[in-house]
C-alpha cells in the first residue's frame, strides 16, 4: 500500500479496509484443508458440494430461469382454479388486476424493454437532429394547439356548465404562474414548454380521477388497499405496545379493553406505520420493483416536459421515498447537473412527501385516494414551477442514455434489506417527534406571546393561527376555498410552511372529525336540528362543541393537495445537509437556491390544489 492512497486506510486490527465504505466485514486469514486428517466420507462431500456450487455459477442464469418458469406455471394454475372456483366478488377482481399488472409488467421487462431499442434510437435521433429541427417544430406547435382546443372544450363542457364557481381555481393557477413568472431567476430565459406540458400532464389526469367516475372509483378502490395494507402494522404495534388491559378498581369490579396501544394514538399507533411502509419500501428496492417504476415515469416525464434524465428521475422517486432518499439515485450526477437541475431536485423534494409518511396522514383520517393522486399530481407539477422560477441558463451535461446508471442498493438479501428498511424508519420517526414536539412548544409559546402583547392594547386572543388566516387569505381564495373556509385553510396553509406539515395535517383531521360529527348530526335529528356559530366553534344543538368548526367536502379536498408536501422552513436545513454530503462541491450553490426552491415547492403544491378545485365534485 503506498503513502498517499486516500482510499484505504488501517482499521484498528491491522487489517486494510475500504475507507470510502462506511461499513465492512471483517477479513480473517483463511484456515487451510487438511486432507489428511478428515476422512473418506466427508472429502466426497465436500468434493459433491464444490461441484454443485461450481456448476451452480456457471448455469446460473439456466437454474433460475427453469425455477422461475416453474413458479410462474404453479401461479398460473392456482390462478386459473381460483377464477373457476369463486368469481365476481371483490377478492376475485384484486386477484385478476394484480396478474394482469403483473403479466404486463414481466413481459415487458423480459420482452419489450430488450428490443425497445429498435424504437427508441431512431425516436432520440429524431429528437435531437438538426435535420428534423422544423418537423419538431409542427409537430410540437400542432400538439399544443390541439391540447389547448381539447382542454378549452373540457372546461366549457364539463366546468363552467356543470360547476361554474369551480373556475375560480383557474383564475388562481393563472395568478401563480403570473407570480412564479415576475419573480423568475431570469424571465427572459423561460422555457414555456415544460411549464404548459406540466399544466397539460396535471389537467388531464386530474380530469380522469376527479371528474370521472370510473376514474374516482379506481382511485377510491387503491386508497381503500393502501388503507387496508397499512392496517397491518397494527399486529406490531399491539404486540410491542400492548393490546388488552385488565383493570380491578377497588369495589372489585373488573374492567376488560383491547386496543390499548391505541390510546396514545400518534405514538403508537401513527408512528409503526411508518416503521411498516419504510421496511416495505426497502424490499421493493432492494427488488429492483421501485427502479423499474421510478424509470418508467422519469421518461415519461422527460420525454413529455423535455426536462432532463436525472432530475426527471429524481422528481419521479419523490413520488415514493423522502426529499432526501431521492437524490440517493442519481447522486452520481448531483456534482455536475447545472443550477437549474439541482433547483429541480430540491423543488421534487418540497413538493412531494415521501411514502413512508403517507400511512401516517392516511391515519389522520386523511382520504387516501386523494393523498395518491397529490403525490403523482405534483410531479409534473414541480418540474413545471421550478423550470418557471429557475429556468435553465447553462448548457446539462447529463445526457438521455443516463437513465440506466440508476444508483443500486448495497444490500446482500431481502432481510438485510428490510432491515435496514426498519432501521431508517427509526431516524425518520424520531426526526417526526422531535419536530412535533418542538414546533407545537414554540408554537404554544409564539401564540401566549403575542396573546399578551395583544392584550397591552386591546386585540383579543392574537395568535400566530390569526394572523396567517388574514395575510394569507388570498393564497387559499385563489386555490378555489369556500370563501366561508378561507381563513381556515390559510391557517392550515401558515401551520405547513412555519411549523410542518403534520401538524397541519392533524388540524385538518380535527376539521374532517367535525364534519362527520356535523353530518351524523343532522342525519340522527333529521328535520329537528340546530346549531349556532360560537367563536371559531359550531355548538350543535345537542350541545356538542365543534373545535374551530367545519369545512366544507371542496375545501377539504383542496386543503388535502395543498398541504401534501414538505415545503416548510424545518425541510430547507434537512435537505441542503443531505444534498451537501452528497455533493460537497455544489453546496454554495445549492445554499443559494434552497430558499427559493421550497418557496416553489410550496408553489407547486398550490398549483395542484387548483387542479383539484378545478374538477372536484362530489360523488355520492
Amino acid at each position: 500500500m503506498e503513502m498517499g492512497d486516500t482510499n484505504v486506510a488501517s482499521s484498528p486490527n491491522g487489517h486494510v479496509v475500504d475507507a470510502n465504505k462506511e461499513c465492512q466485514d471483517l477479513v480473517m486469514e483463511k484456515k487451510e484443508f487438511d486432507h489428511g486428517n478428515s476422512s473418506l466420507c466427508s472429502r466426497v462431500i465436500m468434493r459433491a458440494q464444490e461441484g454443485l456450487i461450481k456448476g451452480a455459477h456457471l448455469h446460473k442464469n439456466i437454474i433460475m430461469s427453469v425455477v422461475g418458469a416453474v413458479f410462474l406455471l404453479l401461479y398460473f394454475a392456482y390462478f386459473g382454479y381460483a377464477m373457476y372456483y369463486r368469481f365476481g366478488d371483490e377478492g376475485s377482481i384484486r386477484l385478476l388486476v394484480c396478474t394482469i399488472i403483473g403479466v404486463v409488467m414481466m413481459v415487458y421487462n423480459l420482452v419489450i424493454a430488450k428490443r425497445l431499442g429498435f424504437c427508441t434510437i431512431p425516436l432520440d435521433r429524431f429528437l435531437s437532429s438538426t435535420d428534423h429541427k422544423k418537423v419538431r417544430k409542427i409537430i410540437r406547435w400542432a400538439l399544443y394547439i390541439s391540447s389547448a382546443v381539447a382542454m378549452v372544450t373540457v372546461l366549457i363542457v364539463v366546468v363552467a356548465l356543470d360547476e361554474p364557481r369551480n373556475l375560480l381555481s383557474l383564475a388562481g393557477l393563472a395568478a401563480f404562474i403570473f407570480i412564479c413568472f415576475i419573480t423568475s431567476y431570469s424571465p427572459a430565459m423561460v422555457n414555456w414548454h415544460p411549464v404548459y406540458m406540466g399544466f397539460v400532464v396535471q389537467f388531464f389526469f386530474a380530469l380522469i380521477i376527479l371528474k370521472t367516475r370510473w376514474g374516482f372509483e379506481t382511485f377510491n378502490w387503491l386508497g381503500d388497499r393502501v388503507t387496508e395494507f397499512l392496517a397491518y402494522s397494527n399486529a406490531g404495534a399491539a404486540f410491542v405496545f400492548g393490546d388488552y388491559a385488565r383493570i380491578v378498581s377497588f369495589d372489585g369490579q373488573v374492567i376488560e379493553f383491547t386496543g390499548v396501544y391505541t390510546l396514545h394514538f400518534f405514538a403508537f399507533s401513527i408512528m409503526p406505520v411508518v416503521t411498516f411502509f419504510s421496511t416495505v419500501i426497502a424490499v421493493l428496492y432492494y427488488l429492483g420493483i421501485m427502479q423499474a417504476i421510478i424509470k418508467v415515469i422519469g421518461r415519461f416525464l422527460s420525454f413529455w416536459m423535455g426536462t432532463t434524465p436525472a432530475e426527471s428521475i429524481s422528481v419521479a422517486a419523490n413520488i415514493f421515498v423522502s426529499m432526501t432518499e431521492a437524490p440517493l439515485m442519481i447522486r452520481p450526477f448531483l456534482p455536475k447537473m447545472t443550477s437549474s437541475e439541482l433547483h429541480t431536485v430540491m423543488v421534487g423534494g418540497f413538493a412531494t412527501i415521501a411514502g413512508s409518511v403517507l400511512g401516517a396522514y392516511i391515519g389522520f383520517g386523511v382520504p387516501a385516494d386523494h393523498l395518491l393522486s397529490a403525490s403523482v399530481l405534483s410531479a409534473p407539477a414541480a418540474l413545471a414551477i421550478s423550470k418557471l422560477l429557475y429556468p435553465e441558463i447553462e448548457v446539462p451535461v447529463v445526457k438521455p442514455e443516463d437513465y440506466d446508471k440508476m444508483e443500486k442498493t448495497g444490500e446482500s438479501n431481502v432481510i438485510e434489506a428490510a432491515c435496514n428498511g426498519a432501521n431508517i424508519s427509526a431516524k425518520i420517526i424520531a426526526a417526526i417527534i422531535v419536530n412535533v414536539m418542538a414546533f407545537l412548544s414554540l408554537l404554544k409559546f409564539v401564540n401566549a406571546t403575542l396573546t399578551w402583547f395583544g392584550d397591552r392594547v386591546g386585540v383579543q386572543n392574537l395568535t400566530f393561527e390569526l394572523i396567517c388566516s388574514y395575510v394569507l387569505y388570498p393564497i387559499a381564495l385563489f386555490m378555489g376555498t369556500e370563501p366561508e373556509d378561507c381563513r381556515k385553510m390559510a391557517e392550515l396553509v401558515g401551520l405547513k410552511t412555519f411549523t410542518n406539515e403534520f401538524i397541519a395535517y392533524e388540524k385538518l383531521s380535527g376539521l374532517i372529525k367535525n364534519r362527520k360529527i356535523y353530518l351524523n348530526y343532522v342525519v340522527t335529528h333529521a328535520q329537528n336540528y340546530s346549531s349556532y356559530v360560537d367563536g371559531d366553534d359550531l355548538v350543535l344543538g345537542d350541545g356538542t362543541r365543534l373545535l374551530n368548526g367545519i369545512m366544507s367536502q371542496r375545501s377539504q379536498i383542496i386543503a388535502t393537495y395543498a398541504l401534501c408536501g414538505f415545503s416548510n422552513i424545518g425541510s430547507m436545513g434537512i435537505l441542503l445537509g443531505s444534498m451537501s454530503a452528497m455533493a460537497p462541491q455544489r453546496k454554495s450553490a445549492m445554499s443559494k437556491i434552497v430558499l427559493r426552491a421550497m418557496i416553489a415547492g410550496n408553489i407547486a403544491c398550490f398549483f395542484t390544489a387548483c387542479i383539484a378545485g378545478l374538477f372536484f365534485q362530489e360523488f355520492k
